[in-house]
């Protein structure tokens, strides 16, 4: 048995325990367990172009499946993959609704996305702007991922809300989903404190079934057959493959999932410490091809771009080390197709305190960043304020880059600055200016 988990996720039972890998996996599934519901309702702003909202959460389920399971698989690191938040809105909100494309026009575009993306995974070009970021950024991404993540948790359950007056506010703390949150919020922590295995699994369980005598917790049954996604399968649109708008949008898929999916990789793994001493991510070139993969199945579905998730951090805080923590989490997702009422019943309230204990644990690499020399400093803190100011991994990621060669190219420390850091930095500048 031991070697058949080695072989297909590379599990070692001296270092790895089956128990941890599943209730990893059971945790992250229940963090991002939420994008089955948001992603439909996204999508359902393009209903009236004939893009059924039903259809679209069975592609949401089956491109997390076949993303996680190549994670699984293939890179056998304890990632999950399901189409990406922002991503998803940049789609319908920007490319379809703002700019007039049609929603086939925009699944064109990721399809094109992903194939690019595999090129650049099998030419190792991905790999090297990885292993080209600094190590004191590497850190800075983790822990600029813990706020980020933090500052979604709080959102989701409604203790932080949005304000025209501060851009961001107190939410009700009279609120019965706040209370919850609360609640749930202390549950959590004290399981966490107390190193009870499982803690953050059992504090979203306990959460939701406190929510239900509150009427926060909103049980609509069990089973539910998944729609068909015949009406989005493949429905490509290649008239305006040679035009300017569909580099302009294929470009901008780019960059957004590219940063977004390394920030992700580099910042969990630098907290886990699946990273040797250089800060290079062991395996990197396989997690990047799956992710690769999971995009363009996609886009085949009838869905945005899919990427691997930040909620991924929420299970290898659990201890989820291997292909088999991913693979309980591709599980959870056909189950799910079946079971959809009983997952979504599942209320921010109840996720939201998990990712912000996640939040806190991404917070460690800090300690190790290089305070003192502010050419190093600077753009750390650059890239761990942005992401969470801007709602953006990437951004911060762009920004933090653009300003290290910036301020190491102003001060004389030129040979601190790669040649791929150039290039990377002009690209960034460019995509600002551009698009």
């Amino acid at each position: 048995m031991n070697k058949y988990l080695d072989k297909a996720f590379g599990f070692n039972p001296q270092k790895h325990s089956v128990r941890t890998e599943v209730l990893a996996g059971l945790t992250t599934f229940l963090t991002m367990a939420y994008i089955l519901a948001v992603n439909p309702g996204i999508f359902s702003a393009l209903a009236s172009q004939g893009m059924p909202t039903a259809s679209v959460f069975t592609a949401t389920a089956l491109a997390a499946i076949v993303g996680t399971l190549v994670m699984s698989l293939y890179a056998r690191k304890p990632f999950g993959l399901a189409p990406g938040m922002g991503l998803n809105a940049f789609f319908v909100y920007t490319v379809c609704l703002g700019m007039g494309f049609t929603w086939q026009m925009a699944l064109t575009a990721i399809f094109l996305e992903g194939i690019i993306f595999i090129l650049l995974t099998a030419t190792n070009v991905r790999k090297m702007i990885v292993d080209a970021i600094p190590m004191n950024l590497k850190r800075a991404i983790g822990a600029g991922i813990g706020l980020y993540i933090a500052f979604i948790g709080l959102k989701s359950a409604g203790i932080i809300v949005s304000s025209e007056a501060t851009s961001v506010t107190l939410g009700n703390l009279g609120d019965k989903a706040v209370i919850l949150a609360l609640v749930g919020l202390v549950i959590t922590s004290l399981l966490v404190i107390l190193k009870v295995r499982g803690g953050m699994l059992l504090g979203i369980i306990a959460t939701t079934l406190i929510g239900i005598p509150m009427g926060v917790t909103h049980y609509g049954g069990i089973v539910s057959a998944p729609p068909s996604i015949a009406p989005i399968f493949c429905q490509f649109e290649w008239t305006k493959i040679i035009s300017w708008d569909m580099l302009v949008v294929v470009f901008t898929f780019l960059f957004i999932d590219m940063f977004d999916t390394i920030g992700t990789v580099v910042g969990v793994s630098v907290k886990s410490g699946m990273v040797d001493e250089k800060g290079n991510v062991d395996g990197i070139n396989r997690v990047l091809m799956a992710d690769s993969v999971a995009t363009v199945a996609g886009a085949m579905f009838g869905t945005s771009t899919t990427t691997t998730y930040i909620e991924s951090a929420s299970g290898v805080s659990e201890g989820g080390r291997t292909g088999l923590t991913s693979f309980v989490i591709a599980a959870c997702f056909a189950v799910a197709l079946f079971f959809s009422p009983l997952f979504l019943a599942i209320p921010g309230a109840a996720t939201g305190p998990v990712l912000f204990i996640v939040g806190v644990m991404m917070m460690s690499p800090v300690v190790h960043i290089d305070w003192n020399d502010f050419s190093e400093s600077i753009p750390a803190f650059v890239t761990m304020l942005l992401m969470p100011l801007a709602y953006s991994i990437s951004d911060g990621i762009m920004l933090g880059m653009i300003s290290y060669v910036l301020l190491n190219a102003l001060t004389g420390k030129f040979k601190k600055v790669s040649v791929m850091m150039w290039v990377l930095a002009v690209l960034f500048v460019l995509r600002y200016i551009l698009v």
